[in-house]
């Protein structure tokens, strides 16, 4: 049933373009494949793939020798192998464009790099592109020592393009929104404002759902398909690849310091700061001056005199104002005050004549003893 509603969805999502904007001929001088109408380079191998659901697309490997990383794009829809790597059913691939064929397309690009290129995981770094981000956060939810994911006007499924539905169906296609909590490396989104085939929300939400946010794109009054015409949109490209070509750890502390969701959500201007670096060691410099703040407890006990006759005078001052209310006159308070202390006074010569007794005593005790 499932892959009954997948060919049905892969009728309304995939536009192959009809016909392809080229073709694979042997060239008569070197016997390698090449892209017609296209020039040959020296730096471009064009292949042929089998993937594990029996299609065979063709792809493009560019070689750099200054490259740090390896990209692995997956084009939009309407569009075909001028990007890297052909979806079944695209250009000159055999097949059928359906989501399951794009998942093993991505699969059988990858294992190429690898085996044929020696590409290692942690030096790739997946590209996806409208419908292209459909395969590239299936693969990515898989690997979990990539390099970062680029997600370019991505989607957060098939049937959220067409409808603003709030639950995954089961017969939707191209999952994003619930493949993308799985990416475990660093995450770029970009997206126009004015996006009027998938709409700028759909990147937002992605970015907000990723683990390692990276700052996002957001070009302001940008469309699906004119992102590369901005300058900003290479400009902050490169601030990304530089960033995550650094050591894994310099990359923790730079993704951490921006990740601030909440600045994005303010504007929806174009961002292109770069990520500051080591932002850990201010923090740690913080915790240095703790001891000036232990002396301030000290100062407390000085201050904790001065709250004490502020509750002292609070409770003489209470005192006053209960006897005003009372209307007894101060000399009645002051007789009584003395005839009290007149009283205090017999009590010394009590104290005397109880001493003197005692010593009487005491002598009479010494006689009967001699």
């Amino acid at each position: 049933m499932g892959g009954v509603t997948s060919t049905m969805a892969a009728k309304f999502a995939f536009f192959p373009p009809n016909p392809p904007s080229y073709t694979v001929i042997n060239d008569e001088l070197t016997g390698l494949m090449v892209l017609d109408p296209y020039p040959h380079r020296e730096n471009v191998d064009v292949l042929k793939i089998n993937t594990r659901r029996g299609s065979e697309i063709v792809a493009m490997y560019v070689r750099y020798p200054m490259a740090q990383s390896t990209l692995l794009y997956s084009h939009g829809n309407a569009a075909d192998i001028g990007q890297m790597y052909d979806y079944s059913g695209y250009g000159q691939s055999t097949g059928k464009a359906t989501e399951n064929n794009t998942y093993a397309d991505i699969e059988a690009a990858y294992k190429c790099l690898e085996e044929s290129y020696g590409a290692k995981q942690e030096h790739v770094i997946l590209y996806g592109q409208s419908v292209g981000s459909g395969p590239t956060l299936d693969l990515a939810s898989r690997l979990p020592n990539l390099r970062a994911v680029i997600l370019h006007s991505p989607i957060l499924s098939g049937l959220r393009v067409m409808y603003p539905v709030k639950r995954t169906y089961w017969f939707d296609i191209y999952k994003n929104i619930d493949k993308i909590p799985l990416v475990k490396c660093p995450v770029l989104v970009i997206h126009g404002t004015d996006d009027d085939v998938v709409d700028f929300s759909h990147g937002k939400t992605l970015w907000e759902l990723s683990q390692e946010k990276y700052e996002p794109l957001w070009l302001k009054g940008g469309n699906h398909c004119d992102l590369e015409l901005y300058p900003d949109y290479i400009k902050h490209l490169k601030k990304f690849v530089t960033a995550v070509e650094k050591p894994r750890s310099q990359r923790h502390v730079s993704r951490r310091s921006i990740d601030r969701p909440e600045n994005s959500r303010k504007s929806t201007d174009v961002k292109s700061t770069d990520i500051p670096e080591a932002p850990r060691k201010s923090v740690d410099q913080k915790e240095k001056p703790r001891k000036s703040t232990d002396r301030k407890e000290k100062l407390r006990k000085s201050t904790d005199i001065p709250e004490k006759l502020r509750i002292h005078e609070y409770k003489s001052s209470t005192i006053v104002n209960k006897i005003e209310k009372l209307n007894i006159p101060f000399e009645q308070l002051d007789r009584s005050r003395r005839s009290v202390e007149f009283q205090e006074r017999p009590r010394k010569s009590i104290d005397v004549q109880f001493d003197k007794g005692r010593r009487s005593l005491d002598w009479v005790d010494r006689v009967r003893a001699n």
